[in-house]
């Protein structure tokens, strides 16, 4: 059988697979699959995921069992440092041929994925800028504004009238190509435009300017915005410059307008995200099934079309599972309702803080709770905040980089915890899945430096920000939700400011009240252990007069607490050392107060 032939002139391409650093290789070949564009060979050796998400199509599901029936995918031998819970691993056994990128990337991801867009080169450039530039989806949606072009409104005036899409471009020379590249659009603007449009103006006018002429399709979905209502239809017919009043409508693209609008309340939230973009043209493709849904059913009779629409997964609605008994048997919590209570604080606020003093469980519970409701580890992602955290460390920034083969230094902007994660949760086929951002110890840090403009959207999920160096509009995804765990007993930490507060719920977790007060009981009963820590710790918190300064029963849940001498070893050197800080310049003997000959002698 001859060997596929690798594209000329392509690198080989990887994807990194969250939470263990485990990565897919792979390259481009010259033929073609079935739906237009470049084949892709997973290269031998690359580790894949072993779990199918809801999000995977069915031609993909059936993929996966051949090869793993054929031996081609077999189970990956466990490496140090990979977590076994909820991340197994396949290894790809010999080289195997994808039909496109996009099959490859749902081979090892587990769900459906764009492929130019996940697979990237050593140095980070996705697969799609190695594609010729007529590459794209076969089905796009694009919103076009147009109810103030200089203070006319076109929608009202023409575009539903008539038949049609516009765009200005007024200073622009005859074009001669029918998809102009972005660089020769680029020449056209800088000389057409000069001094009559700023650099950013320029920049933006290039990007709507493509998008129009070349990016846009005949048989694409599109929207425009008028009076609170939208308004869909499909495009017609092929971009065709001619001339128009004050050069506002010379672009123009024929258009089936649909008799029907739709309230501007009435939206799906990630839709009314994205109309949140302040752009003229914004490509709404992500939000593809949101736009078929409004009307029923796409109404293309084309064969190939239909049975891509009847391949989709049929889109789910975001929600977090019920608490389980045995999730409440785990966590050690006799009431349910304090967890379910939980589940609907997150639903209703998308972030919580779980607030008190050391040792009570606060990370642990965040993690647990994260990894329930989303699935596995997969889409849980953790930071921990310091006094020296930035907006550049959590979000985006720019960080030197070495060039592998120059081996010089630039800087380059890179993607931070959040970013990421927002990027994953936002991906065709995973926007029903949840993903959690826990973040330790959130007080540690300085919050408005941390978030920046973040903070808008932490309030306002179905709106967008400019960001701040990207320059990108970015929404937080409605499927992201954050949890953070607050030291109370560092003073010097344990306040955040009003604005946290109103985007965050707290619940506080403090060894004097339910769950956590009766938690060290519970866990010494399903151990078989004497019961004898539990009431000390009661008594020692009794004697505390600061519940911010209690003392938490995760000192006391550790293997080593029970170990000859564990108990007395851990007081003398956990316990009372933190009680020493709290009682610091008082003149308080801790060791009598608090010790456990004490505490056995008297207990409260």
């Amino acid at each position: 059988m001859p060997q596929p032939d690798r594209l000329p002139g392509t690198p080989e391409f990887r994807i990194k697979l969250p939470q263990d650093g485990a990565e897919a290789r792979g390259c481009l070949l010259t033929q073609f699959g079935g739906n237009g564009t470049n084949k892709f060979l997973l290269r031998e050796g690359s580790l894949v995921t072993a779990e199918e998400w809801p999000g995977l199509g069915r031609h993909a599901r059936r993929f996966r069992a051949e090869l793993r029936a054929a031996g081609a995918l077999v189970d990956a031998p466990a490496a140090p440092g990979r977590p076994q819970d909820g991340s197994a691993r396949w290894v790809v056994t010999r080289d195997i041929e994808c039909n496109s990128s996009s099959a490859a990337a749902a081979l090892v991801y587990g769900y459906d994925a764009s492929g130019p867009e996940s697979w990237r080169t050593d140095e980070g450039h996705p697969l799609s800028d190695y594609l010729s530039t007529g590459w794209r989806p076969p089905h796009k949606a694009w919103l076009v504004r147009g109810s103030n072009v200089s203070g006319h409104n076109l929608v009202r005036q023409l575009w539903l009238k008539e038949g049609f899409v516009s765009l200005s471009g007024a200073h622009l020379p005859p074009l001669e190509e029918s998809d102009p590249t972005k660089s020769a659009l680029r020449r056209f603007v800088e000389e057409g435009y000069e001094g009559a449009a700023s650099y950013h103006q320029k920049q933006g006018l290039v990007d709507e300017l493509h998008a129009f002429l070349t990016q846009m399709r005949v048989g694409d979905t599109v929207a425009t915005y008028d009076d609170d209502r939208l308004y869909l239809g499909r495009i017609t017919g092929d971009a065709v410059q001619t001339t128009s009043p004050g050069g506002l409508s010379n672009l123009r693209r024929s258009v089936t307008w649909r008799a029907d609008s739709h309230p501007y309340d009435e939206l799906p939230g990630e839709l009314r995200q994205k109309l949140s973009v302040q752009h003229d043209v914004v490509d709404l493709t992500g939000v593809l099934d949101a736009l078929d849904g409004l009307t029923g059913q796409a109404d293309s009779t084309d064969e190939t079309e239909v049975a891509e629409t009847l391949e989709r997964p049929v889109p789910k609605e975001l929600t977090l599972p019920e608490i389980s008994g045995s999730l409440a048997a785990e966590l050690l919590v006799h009431d349910r309702a304090w967890l379910h209570e939980l589940r609907e604080l997150l639903l209703d606020e998308k972030q919580l803080v779980f607030y008190g003093p050391p040792g009570t469980g606060k990370t642990y519970l965040a993690m647990k709770l994260a990894e329930y409701f989303g699935g596995g580890p997969e889409q849980v992602k953790i930071v921990q905040f310091h006094p020296s955290y930035s907006y550049e460390d959590f979000f985006e920034g720019f960080r030197p980089v070495e060039d592998p083969e120059t081996r010089e230094v630039a800087f380059r902007l890179t993607a931070g915890p959040l970013r990421e994660l927002a990027d994953l949760a936002s991906r065709e086929g995973n926007r029903h899945i949840p993903h959690f951002l826990i973040i330790d110890e959130i007080n540690r840090a300085n919050l408005a430096r941390v978030f920046g403009e973040l903070y808008f959207l932490l309030e306002y999920r179905d709106r967008s920000v400019r960001l701040t160096y990207s320059g990108d509009d970015f929404p937080l995804p409605p499927n992201l939700f954050v949890i953070g765990t607050m030291n109370t007993a560092d003073r010097s930490i344990a306040l955040v400011d009003a604005a946290m507060r109103r985007r965050f719920s707290f619940v506080e977790l403090s060894p004097r009240t339910e769950p956590t007060a009766g938690l060290l009981g519970r866990w010494l009963e399903r151990e078989g252990r004497d019961p004898e820590p539990a009431r000390l710790l009661d008594s020692l918190n009794s004697r505390i007069d600061d519940a911010d300064f209690a003392i938490g029963p995760s000192y006391l849940m550790k293997p080593g607490v029970y170990r000859d001498g564990g108990l007395e070893r851990t007081w003398r050197t956990k316990i009372l050392p933190l009680l020493e800080e709290h009682h610091y310049g008082e003149g308080i003997d801790v060791a009598a107060r608090y010790g456990l000959d004490s505490l056995r002698e008297r207990p409260a």
